[in-house]
């Protein structure tokens, strides 16, 4: 993405989502439960299991284990399909960081575009980086505002954060500062501090009556659950 006068875009994010509700492994015994669960073809378990081995909890780290346990759960039938959704976004980030499977853009959009239909926001925010650095797919900035903007809408800081550089740069969007101003000031508010940065340097740019109108359309957003931006 072209950066200008110094403001700067979150990157592609590349942790683990722990399954909402699960304990993780902390201790052997803990582990030995998930792999007993795993073999009578508990997707929850598995997904537990797989992100023990990424992560080295319970178990010896061991990325190639991580991936197959994590394949089994994203391939799996779960009665929550937003769940399976987790499984599939930490493959993707697998993909992207090559740990387990040699590093694959393609595929990890692959694994990301899965999550990220079923409405998982970080996900989401990483197909919007995908597009616009051109990693796996060809380069869309249009693609990337879209996909910035549905994890956005679900209050994703970093996804507002880069919505604002996007109007900044005009890329994908028409360029206007107004816009970024207001996309940085909601998710400075959420503690983003790129976005803060961004922000802070853009005031100096703007009239007092574009500040004004910026921050309006900033208490707008927060008054819609960021839905009317």
């Amino acid at each position: 993405m072209n950066q200008k006068q110094l403001l700067t875009a979150a990157a592609l994010s590349l942790l683990l989502i722990p399954l909402s509700g699960v304990s993780y492994g902390q201790k052997t015994e803990d582990v030995e439960i998930q792999k007993y669960l795993v073999e009578k073809g508990n997707p929850a378990a598995a997904f537990v299991l797989g992100n023990s081995y990424y992560q080295g909890k319970g178990i010896p780290q061991n990325y190639a284990d991580a991936f197959k346990w994590l394949l089994f759960a994203a391939t799996s039938n779960w009665e929550v399909e937003s769940e399976r959704a987790e499984a599939q976004y930490n493959l993707g980030v697998m993909y992207s960081d090559g740990r387990g499977v040699p590093d694959n853009n393609t595929e990890a959009v692959k694994w990301y575009q899965l999550a990220a239909n079923q409405g998982n926001e970080i996900a989401q925010y990483n197909i919007g980086i995908m597009y616009a650095n051109g990693n796996g797919v060809p380069q869309n900035y249009a693609e990337a505002v879209k996909w910035y903007r549905l994890a956005a809408r679900q209050g994703y800081a970093s996804a507002q954060s880069n919505i604002g550089v996007m109007y900044f740069n005009g890329e994908g969007v028409s360029q206007n500062d107004i816009r970024a101003y207001m996309w940085w000031s909601v998710s400075a508010a959420q503690g983003n501090e790129v976005a803060r940065s961004n922000r802070d340097r853009i005031s100096d740019k703007l009239t007092r009556g574009q500040l004004v109108r910026g921050q309006k359309m900033a208490t707008r957003c927060f008054k819609s659950d960021y839905q009317d931006c």
